[in-house]
């Protein structure tokens, strides 16, 4: 059997606090320097089908191939981010992988019982799914 998704790219983690999560990285595990987008734009964001006003900041830094994201969601809306927090708090929220074909790979996916949760394309055109994997 082959692999349904390509290798893992970004590993990204809810966070309540930004600056304090990116000190951590840098500080303890030696990962930085990070790049802060606050409050990031959307074209479109669908959150289980329905549109959701997310509010969020992100910061990025490599280790290495791989991506660190941080996560901190601004606000109540409902998310893949905010149902990650009511249940866990924070943590290890999701891998990242390329594709292609955004569509085509959701497509393939929920051929299979894989649904995506999350998906819609930043304000500069960037098409990004987050799909459900747990059991």
């Amino acid at each position: 059997m082959s692999a349904r998704f390509g290798p893992i790219i970004q590993n990204g983690y809810v966070v309540p606090d930004l600056e304090r999560a990116m000190r951590h990285w840098y500080e303890v595990m030696g990962v930085g320097p990070f790049f802060v987008l606050e409050h990031v734009r959307y074209a479109e964001l669908l959150y289980r089908g329905e549109p959701t006003p997310l509010d969020m900041s992100v910061a990025v830094a490599q280790w290495g191939d791989v991506q660190i994201e941080l996560v901190q969601q601004h606000g109540p809306a409902p998310s893949i981010y905010s149902d990650f927090a009511a249940r866990h708090g924070a943590g290890l929220h999701h891998v990242g992988v390329m594709t292609d074909d955004v569509r085509a790979h959701v497509e393939r996916l929920q051929a299979d019982g894989i649904e995506a949760v999350q998906w819609g394309s930043t304000a500069n055109g960037i098409r990004f799914a987050y799909v459900g994997t747990d059991a």
